[in-house]
């Protein structure tokens, strides 16, 4: 009997140390800037996945895809479980994956897994009227932003300049500056135009519309058509990373549509996330995509057939999200 009795102690005692385990778990989702669309959207993920799938799930404020794969990289201790989630563009992430981005040359991001494709990035290059910039070979010479250092929008601004042939040296100022203060330095004057690669609408390009109007001026946005060199050139280059897409007038108030790059935004973590942590995070968010939806506009193309976007592609999924995925008849 006493044997006995030390037994079940013992299996308690080790179901216990389990659930603590589990419990103890932290997540960390590496997002954006403030007045970008990641940062509200990795906030939303992580309440989801803190009240629906049992985890502690911490939003943070970082610079973007590039910091947060390197977040993903270096700052992840499995040991004490403690993972790191992030909302990464698909250049970053194929450029890192392939080593072909000067931060990962020697030690490419291999172990980077997809957990769903979230929406789709446009990229705006931003202006105002009277600028003087109509295309993207009249940024040469300009003051201009190219993003926050380590940032998604940074990747995209260094492509479509080299493939409209124009180097940085070339431009009369550079700035590295985020969203919000890139628009704020638009609208002081300080910089001609900036890179900004968002969802739609971005708030921060909103208020500048409106900010702009009070003084008697107009945002503008410069076009990049699918028949524009600097489109075909990036396409050459890096196949499958953008295809062609429209803002819409009535997103900025712009005189008419503006044909850009759509760049669509991942939802990542490494292959060290347990597969059982994986599943349970992409169940939670899409059973409560309503939340998500509510919360953040252009996360309305986050859903079951989107999220698996590029199955066939370069980088692998998570195998705890194809789990779910295959559950949920987004795959055979």
């Amino acid at each position: 009997m006493k044997r006995l009795l030390v037994v079940v102690l013992v299996v308690l005692v080790l179901a216990s140390a389990i659930h603590a385990q589990e419990k103890k778990v932290s997540l960390m989702v590496a997002t954006g800037g403030l007045g970008g669309v990641y940062y509200y959207y990795g906030t939303s993920v992580a309440e989801i996945i803190a009240k629906n799938a049992g985890y502690e799930a911490t939003a943070i404020q970082t610079a973007a895809s590039v910091d947060n794969i390197v977040l993903l990289q270096k700052r992840q201790d499995p040991k004490s479980n403690l993972y790191y989630l992030g909302t990464i563009l698909p250049d970053s992430a194929f450029l890192a994956f392939t080593g072909n981005h000067e931060k990962f040359k020697d030690n490419p991001a291999k172990e980077l897994r997809i957990l769903w494709t979230m929406y789709p990035n446009y990229l705006h290059v931003v202006t105002k009227e009277g600028s003087g910039i109509k295309k993207i070979a009249d940024l040469k010479g300009k003051k201009v932003s190219t993003g926050a250092p380590g940032s998604g929008t940074e990747v995209e601004a260094f492509m479509v300049l080299e493939a409209a042939g124009i180097k940085v040296s070339e431009l009369a100022k550079q700035e590295r500056l985020g969203a919000a203060e890139s628009a704020e330095a638009l609208a002081s004057g300080t910089i001609d135009a900036y890179f900004w690669s968002g969802g739609l609408p971005t708030a921060s390009i909103t208020e500048l519309a409106t900010t702009l109007a009070r003084k008697g001026a107009k945002l503008e946005l410069v076009p990049i058509s699918a028949e524009d060199p600097v489109s075909k050139n990036i396409n050459q280059k890096f196949p499958g990373v953008c295809e062609p897409g429209v803002i819409g007038k009535d997103v900025y108030k712009t005189e008419k549509d503006v044909p850009s790059l759509v760049f669509w935004n991942l939802f990542m973590c490494t292959g060290a996330l347990p597969e059982e942590i994986g599943y349970k995070i992409t169940k939670a968010v899409f059973e409560n995509l309503a939340q998500l939806h509510s919360a953040v506009k252009p996360s309305k193309d986050t859903n079951l057939q989107n999220a698996v976007k590029f199955v066939q592609g370069t980088i692998p999924y998570h195998p705890g999200a194809l789990k779910y995925y295959k559950e949920a008849g987004a795959l055979k």
